[in-house]
């Protein structure tokens, strides 16, 4: 199964909370944080929700 490493490139101030939200359960607190998550496909639909905020790529095992 593969993964995605995802990157949070911008603040979450002045968003909002839906989107604090998801920031905190994908495991993102701050700029520059990332995250190793398997590809599924409620983990895509909480990073199609933030976009603007974080970076993702893909990660082989």
């Amino acid at each position: 199964m593969s993964q995605l490493k995802v990157t949070q490139v911008r603040s979450a101030i002045a968003t909002k909370p839906k989107h604090r939200g998801t920031l905190r359960a994908l495991g993102l607190r701050r700029i520059g944080q990332s995250n190793v998550l398997p590809d599924r496909p409620e983990i895509r639909g909480m990073i199609a929700r933030v976009p603007h905020l974080i970076s993702v790529e893909e990660v082989s095992e």
